[in-house]
């Protein structure tokens, strides 16, 4: 029987390597599929001649869309595009002033924007409306042609909040 108990062991190693080598890749897979701590799933876009453009329809489901804009190797700027309950399409930075350095953004909940980080609440008729402290930081947009713009460079402006 002794014999059978090392045995068990010495066969139960590969198993627990492969466990452990399993665990440290989803880790990884999860690091690069959100960067920083964000959570929220965003949508990788890159501006064509200076702007971001992005049809109406796509923003008629009131449900908030992330998006990320990789400047460098190492930093993308995370911002969201939704329309509220009153019917007006917004746009900020999936950060705030203050909890921007947790790098984890907001998540939407009925017709709230979620601060991921102190779990704070904010309506989204009042996205580019109510701005400092935790709501979400403004970007400038305009509607024209059943279409959204937002400039590059005013995406870029929002840099300091994801370094």
């Amino acid at each position: 029987m002794k014999n059978f108990s090392a045995l068990t062991k010495i066969a139960a190693m590969p198993v627990v390597f492969l466990l452990i080598s399993l665990a440290v890749i989803s880790l990884i897979a999860e690091t690069n599929t959100y960067a920083g701590n964000f959570t929220v799933p965003a949508i990788d876009v890159q501006p064509q001649g200076g702007i971001f453009s992005f049809p109406v329809s796509e923003f008629q489901d009131g449900k908030a869309k992330h998006f990320s804009y990789k400047v460098s190797p190492n930093q993308s700027i995370r911002f969201f595009v939704i329309k509220s309950s009153d019917g007006v399409i917004r746009a900020a930075f999936d950060a705030c002033e203050v909890c921007y350095r947790a790098q984890k953004g907001y998540v939407q909940q009925g017709n709230n924007m979620i601060c991921i980080n102190c779990g704070r609440k904010f309506k989204s008729d009042k996205v580019n409306e109510v701005t400092g402290g935790c709501n979400p930081s403004a970007l400038k947009r305009t509607l024209k042609d059943s279409k959204v713009f937002i400039t590059q460079q005013d995406v870029l402006a929002g840099a300091k909040y994801f370094q």
